[in-house]
């Protein structure tokens, strides 16, 4: 099926064959953006994709999230400061790839330790953007004219990070509709460590600061497909004895 072609098939109708409706297509040709024009977003439509986030499913309707917009320049910069220090703070003790042999000896242990105990911060891609950030080579908040962080309710039912997450998604995608560009900012988390963030952004008992999106005008548009992973899925149509059908989504 031709993504890239200019007919739409209409919401709310399926045909086999069809091409993708609009809602398909702004799920297929949403990518995250790292580059952004420094004008700022009016609010109306920072309005609008708070909107599409407090209207996301979650568990037991509990909606446990509570949103900070953040879009003064001076707050922001003062933020990407901020968290370039932590980063640089922590690869000063992770970092056993850089410096000398007594050195290496002395992190080598401490960053296989700090790895174990957090492997989903610390895997190869955040921990190399980490070093990044921290040698001054990439930024923590991409520029962007606005901040929206989505503080997580501890309180919530079941699993509130994944709430957070498609609440999240539902930002991004009414974002893209638009016309803005968006990227996830899990190192918002950085800021945790100083006080005075927690403070400022009201990430006390019960809210938790884990993720924040970065909102503003593309430079440049980068819409488009994105090659992503084919998946093996298993289909369970016979009954329960009978084996399943694999079939392999994507190509």
């Amino acid at each position: 099926m031709n993504l890239h072609a200019n007919e739409s098939s209409p919401t709310g109708t399926y045909a086999e064959g069809m091409p993708w409706n609009p809602v398909e297509r702004v799920i297929l040709e949403r990518r995250s953006i790292r580059s952004f024009r420094p004008e700022p977003l009016p609010d109306g439509m920072i309005r609008r994709i708070l909107e599409a986030g407090r209207f996301a499913p979650s568990a037991g309707n509990m909606q446990p999230w509570r949103f900070v917009v953040i879009k003064s320049p001076e707050i922001i910069a003062a933020m990407e400061r901020d968290a370039v220090r932590i980063a640089r703070l922590f690869m000063f003790f992770l970092d056993y790839a850089r410096g000398g042999r007594v050195r290496r000896a002395i992190t080598m242990p401490l960053a296989k330790l700090f790895i174990r105990l957090l492997p989903n911060e610390l895997h190869a891609p955040p921990f190399m953007l980490l070093s990044q950030i921290a040698q001054g080579r990439a930024p923590v908040f991409h520029n962007a004219p606005v901040i929206v962080l989505i503080l997580e309710d501890r309180r919530g039912v079941s699993c509130p990070a994944v709430d957070i997450g498609v609440c999240g998604q539902n930002m991004v995608l009414a974002a893209h509709s638009m016309g803005a560009g968006s990227c996830w900012i899990g190192l918002i988390k950085l800021l945790r460590y100083y006080p005075k963030w927690r403070r400022r952004l009201g990430a006390r008992y019960p809210y938790h600061m884990n993720e924040s999106i970065a909102f503003g005008w593309p430079r440049p548009t980068a819409d488009g497909l994105v090659p992503r992973e084919v998946q093996i899925v298993e289909w369970r149509e016979g009954g329960p004895d009978d084996p399943p059908r694999y079939e392999r989504q994507g190509g």
